[in-house]
């Protein structure tokens, strides 16, 4: 893999200290400065002033409420947000990721885990620093100008839908896109089942490139609320 990533500066917003203590010393290891907030409108003054380079955002501030906190950094920030919420709802999960959050995690959350997506979040390369080639997990081959995937240099052939949703999926490696977001960049159209669509297309997909279509490796089920793919291994 080479070098895993560290970040300049992490930001977490989160109230109870001793909760926030125990992310900031999971967390340690993977940016040379961490900023700390207890309230949403001292997280919001510290992301625009601070720029860091991933936001830790707890959903259960006292001033705002977290999804609030999120739109506003969305405004004007692209750093990968990863919520922290004791709510465990299929619903509220999709109002956060609609809303711009990058990743969701649980409470009560191990401290392996909450590295382990904050890493994968870290390793997400900026748009303008994407490169034209991608490669994802089982040697999946992804060529973005010419539209084209491979495995070993032999051609898979997709539909053009395939190819946009998983080109979508994989653009996006590391982080959950609900259903509706999927639809918007595929379908580019208001009218439709999100949900009914994509599940006929991503079917046909996984067959063609998942080694196993019934234990996938490249692109996930978040049940209820839509897929990921994963970075390689």
């Amino acid at each position: 893999m080479g070098t895993e990533p560290r970040a300049r500066r992490l930001l977490i917003v989160e109230d109870e200290t001793q909760i926030r203590r125990a992310v900031r010393n999971a967390l340690s290891g993977l940016a040379d400065q961490i900023l700390e907030a207890a309230t949403g409108a001292e997280g919001i003054d510290l992301a625009a002033a601070e720029q860091p380079d991933l936001i830790v955002l707890d959903l259960g501030l006292p001033d705002l409420a977290g999804i609030e906190v999120c739109r506003e950094v969305r405004r004007w920030g692209s750093m990968p947000v990863v919520v922290l919420s004791a709510r465990h709802s299929e619903r509220e999960k999709v109002e956060l990721l609609n809303a711009g959050a990058d990743d969701y995690i649980t409470k009560p959350f191990s401290t392996a885990k909450l590295v382990a997506r904050v890493r994968v979040q870290l390793r997400r390369a900026p748009a303008a620093l994407r490169p034209s080639l991608l490669t994802l997990p089982t040697d999946l081959a992804l060529d973005l100008p010419r539209r084209t995937a491979s495995r070993h240099d032999q051609p898979i052939r997709l539909t053009p839908l395939e190819w946009e949703i998983l080109q979508a999926l994989a653009i996006h490696a590391g982080r959950t896109l609900t259903h509706r977001q999927i639809f918007d960049l595929v379908w580019r159209r208001p009218f439709g089942n999100p949900q009914q669509y994509l599940r006929v297309h991503v079917t046909n997909l996984r067959r063609k490139i998942e080694i196993d279509p019934a234990q996938p490796q490249i692109v996930i089920t978040d049940p209820g609320v839509g897929y990921r793919c994963e970075l390689p291994a």
